[in-house]
């Protein structure tokens, strides 16, 4: 097994199984798995097959399991071309089989979901919107806007939705500047409350939510851009930080090669350097105390990709009530204990945006603790 192989299994296993990918597939494809080179390949491979059996559930009319083939397919395309940028023409070509996947799953998915692209740059940005199941005489839902990092996209989202729509808020994953289907055409940026801006722009204009209530949640480098949204706009009512950082340049020698390279090719940076000179520009200092509305970080003492203290720093300068989840056995991410806080986030989430859970409960909000 080479150093790159290695690599993503150490940092990121707990993520592939908890992000839908079995642990009898997830052993299946990277046992064997000797050269990077293989990586696309062979996860390619092993979503074809879930793919095949989303096809023909779908062509038999049973649509239910369609959806669950189908959109756990996208998850495993979306893994074999999460990192691998060595070889474009194989990443893109996992990736349009991820969308593909997607796409045709969301009328089968409960509750179902929407595809929608807002213009921007001269490109756009893909989101999938779902609503809740609508209970009767009950208003609009509020909505999470979703972002996802560096590596991740739309495609991985499923499982952290389903925790959000089960309380009642409304989600919108999308993939930013540099992100998913707009890594293509648009690069990496700092100054996330223009997009940020644009989304929220358009999903106050959707009918079936309410447009008062948004709120904006972000993982690894999405857990940057989500308070970065905050610190721009004050119709971001709640945000959820997840492992960000609060200055992406500060750890920038201490990251995996891998998460470099896909960097300096997503930041369109001819090489490495100016990739870091790029990377310097996500930076929360004086930005923090802008953010007005209630934040939540959440963050791994044992995150090897982000220090802790990034997420402790973003904290202390916000400049509304903020609090931090740390957890002291956590990964990147959290990965390795996703029980230990996406449900946490999820209630705080619905207390902060007077979701379903919310009303149905006459308790006071708590806030989260640390373990």
């Amino acid at each position: 097994m080479d150093d790159r192989v290695a690599m993503a299994i150490s940092h990121w296993a707990p993520r592939f199984t908890t992000n839908g990918v079995t642990a009898g597939d997830f052993e299946r494809i990277t046992g064997g798995l000797a050269a990077w080179d293989d990586w696309c390949a062979a996860w390619s491979g092993v979503a074809a097959e879930h793919e095949e059996l989303g096809r023909d559930a779908l062509a038999a009319g049973r649509d239910m399991s369609a959806g669950a083939h189908l959109s756990q397919a996208a998850v495993y395309y979306h893994f074999a071309k999460f990192l691998f940028v060595s070889d474009p023409g194989q990443m893109r070509a996992a990736h349009l089989r991820a969308v593909a996947c997607l796409t045709d799953a969301l009328p089968f998915l409960d509750p179902p979901g929407r595809r929608v692209e807002i213009p921007f740059d001269g490109s756009h940005l893909a989101g999938i919107l779902r609503l809740p199941a609508p209970q009767p005489g009950e208003e609009p839902p509020p909505v999470m806007i979703m972002i996802p990092g560096l590596d991740s996209a739309k495609e991985e989202l499923r499982s952290t939705e389903e925790l959000f729509l089960e309380r009642g808020i409304a989600t919108f994953s999308v993939d930013g500047p540099g992100q998913g289907e707009a890594e293509y055409d648009l690069a990496i940026r700092g100054d996330w409350e223009v997009p940020g801006g644009a989304i929220i722009d358009h999903l106050q204009s959707e009918p079936g939510i309410d447009p008062g209530r948004i709120g904006v949640w972000g993982v690894s480098l999405g857990g940057y851009y989500a308070p970065r949204v905050a610190s721009g706009d004050d119709r971001v009512t709640a945000c959820v930080a997840l492992a960000g950082p609060y200055d992406f340049a500060d750890n920038w020698h201490h990251l995996p090669i891998l998460t470099r390279e896909a960097f300096r090719v997503r930041s369109k940076s001819p090489d490495l350097d100016t990739a870091r000179a790029r990377a310097a520009e996500l930076s929360m200092a004086g930005r923090a105390e802008r953010i007005r509305c209630p934040l939540l970080a959440v963050m791994g003492r044992l995150d090897r990709l982000i220090p802790w203290l990034h997420a402790q720093r973003l904290v202390d300068e916000a400049g509304g009530p903020s609090e931090l989840l740390l957890l002291e056995r956590g990964n990147h991410g959290c990965a390795n204990l996703a029980p230990f806080h996406r449900y946490a986030t999820a209630d705080w989430a619905a207390q902060q945006l007077a979701a379903r859970v919310s009303r149905d409960r006459s308790a006071p909000a708590q806030g989260v603790r640390p373990r």
